[in-house]
Parts: C-alpha cells; structure tokens; sequence
C-alpha cells in the first residue's frame, strides 16, 4: 500500500465481511445516557444486523424516552427495561430468562467487573468503552479487565474493552499506522480537542462524576520504559488543530496509553493532550477548593453524600447539552517511528460537528464519538470480522482495516497527513 502524501479524507465503502453478511443478533445496551442513546440509534439504522435491541437504564424512564425518538426518527421498536448494572445477580437473571449475543455496557466504569462477571455466567460476549474503575478509589486501569482473560477463554467468550473514541478509535489508528505507515513505532501523542460551545459557565462532556475524577488525577506518561508522574494541569502546550487552529492542551492520563505501551513495545514515548479553557480550570480549582470534588463520605442532615455524586447532579446534564452546542470536536494521534529505516511522522484523526451529531440522534459530538465506534465493534465482534478466538482484548490487538474501512459509514470519517517534523514536544 502506498501510504497518503497529502491530508486525505478517508471517506471508505463499508461491505459486510466473509460469511457474516446473514447474521442476525440480539444485544443489550446497558446505559442510556448519551453514549448509549447513541449506540442505540447506530444499532437502530441496521435493522439487517439486528433483530431485537433492548435498552436498559436504572431510570427505565431515561431509555423509554431514547427509544421514543427511535421509533419517531427510524420506526425501529426497542425494548426498554429497568435494570441496576452494579447488580450482577439481577443482570444475570435477566439474561438467562431473556438471552442475547452481545451486552453492550454503556453505563458507568464501576460497573465494567460486575457486567463481565453476569456475561461470563450466562455465556454473553461483552463490550465496553472505558476501563474499570473502583467507586472508592481514585484510580482507573485495566488490570482487573485483563484478569478475566483465561475465564473468558474457558468460557469460550469474547470480551472487547475500550471501544470508543479515546480509547477506541485512537488505538485502532495506531495499529492502522504501523500496519501501512509505521514499520516500528517510537511515540504516540493522542491530542483531545472539543472546540465547541455549549453555552454552559461550567459543564462536562460525559458524565460529570467520572469525567472531574479522570481530569483530576495526576498527570502520567510513558517515557524510556518508565511512567512519570506529574502534577494535574501542571504541563501544557498550544497544540495545532486542523482547521481550528492552536488550542492549549494539557498533559493527562488515559487509559489507552496503559494497553498502547502493552502492545506495542517498540514506544518510547505515549502521551496525552486535551484542552481545556482557562474558564473551565478555573471553575474546577474552586470546587476543588471547596470539597466538592472529593469521593469521600460526607455526614449531611443525618445522611451521609459524596460531595462530587452531589455536585454531579446539580450540574447540567451531559446528554442534555446538544440542543444548542456550536463547534466540533478533533481527536487524533501523532505517531512517530521508522519506515525502511527512514523516521517518518504521521497524524491521524477526525472532526465531528456538535450539531450534526444532534440532528442526528439528539445529542453532542463527545457521546455521538464514542457510541458510533461502540456501535461498529459491536457488529465487528459479532459478525466475527473481529475474531482471534475468546478471550478479553483491546481494540488494537484486532486487524484495523475493517475498522477503519467501516468508520465514515458510522458517521466517523478519518483524515490523515504525513508530517515532516515529529510533534512538537516544546
């Protein structure tokens, strides 16, 4: 393949693969929350590959609502139930009396251990888009995920982690890179821009509860065989983004950082960049300075809250924010290695439109990112083009043509630019 020299809009025709093309499935999204009305509409938009999708929320309203403007929008029936995803006993219960192929777990990270566990009892494939993360701890990776790897295998179950945007499309743009562009990779710099409007002093893309505990870790990195730690917002640089220009963008850690060093051992350097405004920093200190970012117990009128489960509640809703948002979003990766024994400097990445990804399934960019490509690992998973035996895997462990073949048909499509100088370091 002779690999782009200019900046391409890899626009793709999606086929279906092998003997997959008659294959009908049922699957169970748990979360209706943006991400999840999201996977629900691309579901919806495929009723060749479908035959039942049920929606399961702890707020059976929420998913009722979703599969309203479903029927309205596509004339697609979805079954809605209520279901607590923490509750493994219950969820296995419910897929044993109502079995489907694959449960798509659109919820919330504490929950990833519980739903692989009632997958892994009542012979359900599982997918998710972020790694676990403990409800009392501050931390976040995918060790307890992997541990599943030889009960999977037992089991004869195939599990898919971090299918989303970041992580998720990123890693499969890194494994696409080093299969057609890249013969040993050196570094990875994945750069998160939102240049959107939401109209909101001070709001969250995702959920507000997960997203201020991911952004106030410390800041962690790969560099020489080590991770570094530093200070949260403590490094940044004015990153350029196609299109839109320089954007300050601040040193964070995620979680594909920790299965990109596992999987490719070639890396010298993984990195992660997202902006932020100076307004949203600063709203941030002071609820930070005022304890209302904290995980811990608070005693409040004989009840005992969690100041940041409060705060999450009174902020606006996340998968409310689309009505009116403006701008768009950019992610991508800048990739580093050598070629023929020649460096060479690629950057792959997307734009998506805040409004398009509201008229089309009611709400903002972040959720619409992330559920699409949640969407398309779900049917590569199911329809077996994503197949390497059962087993707990990372998206970049799979081939990434069909992937990447597949993305502008799910309402993602890429662009790559071959770089002359690697990224800007500072």
């Amino acid at each position: 393949m002779t690999p782009p020299m200019r900046t391409l809009a890899m626009q793709g025709s999606w086929k279906r693969f092998g003997s997959a093309q008659a294959s009908m499935h049922k699957v169970l999204i748990v979360g209706a929350g943006g991400v999840g009305r999201v996977v629900a509409y691309k579901c919806a938009q495929r009723p060749q590959l479908y035959t039942h999708i049920r929606l399961a929320s702890r707020r059976k309203a929420s998913a009722e609502a979703i599969a309203r403007d479903i029927k309205a929008a596509l004339g697609i029936d979805i079954e809605t139930l209520q279901l607590d995803a923490a509750d493994t006993t219950a969820v296995a219960a419910h897929l044993r009396e109502k079995p489907v192929d694959a449960l798509l777990h659109m919820a919330l990270p504490y929950q990833d251990l519980s739903l692989m566990e009632a997958c892994l009892h009542t012979h359900t494939h599982y997918i998710d888009t972020a790694c676990y993360e403990p409800l009392n701890e501050q931390r976040f990776g995918y060790a307890e995920q992997w541990a599943y790897h030889k009960k999977y295998q037992k089991a004869g179950l195939r599990a898919l982690l971090g299918c989303g945007f970041d992580p998720g499309v990123t890693n499969v743009y890194t494994a696409y890179a080093c299969k057609h562009y890249i013969d040993e990779l050196h570094t990875i710099d994945i750069v998160d821009c939102n240049n959107g409007d939401h109209g909101h002093p001070f709001a969250t893309n995702f959920n507000a509860e997960i997203n201020i505990r991911e952004i106030t870790q410390p800041a962690k990195y790969y560099e020489k065989g080590r991770w570094k730690c530093l200070a949260p917002h403590s490094l940044h640089r004015d990153i350029p983004y196609p299109g839109i220009g320089k954007r300050r963008s601040y040193l964070l850690y995620h979680e594909e950082l920790e299965s990109l060093v596992r999987h490719f051992p070639s890396l010298k350097r993984a990195r992660f960049w997202m902006t932020f405004s100076d307004q949203y920093l600063h709203y941030l200190q002071v609820l930070q300075d005022t304890g209302l970012c904290s995980i811990r117990p608070v005693q409040f009128q004989g009840q005992s809250i969690v100041p940041l489960q409060f705060l999450s509640a009174v902020l606006p809703d996340s998968s409310q924010l689309g009505t009116n948002y403006t701008g768009e979003t950019s992610i991508g990766c800048h990739l580093g290695g050598v070629k023929n024994g020649t460096s060479v400097h690629w950057y792959l990445y997307n734009h998506c439109a805040h409004a398009d990804a509201y008229q089309e399934t009611g709400t903002q960019a972040i959720a619409y990112t992330t559920g699409a490509a949640a969407a398309l690992g779900a049917e590569l998973l199911l329809n077996r083009t994503w197949d390497r035996g059962p087993g707990v895997f990372n998206v970049e462990q799979f081939n990434p043509d069909p992937f990447m073949e597949a993305l502008a048909d799910y309402g993602l499509p890429y662009h790559v630019q071959e770089k002359e100088a690697p990224f800007d370091d500072g």
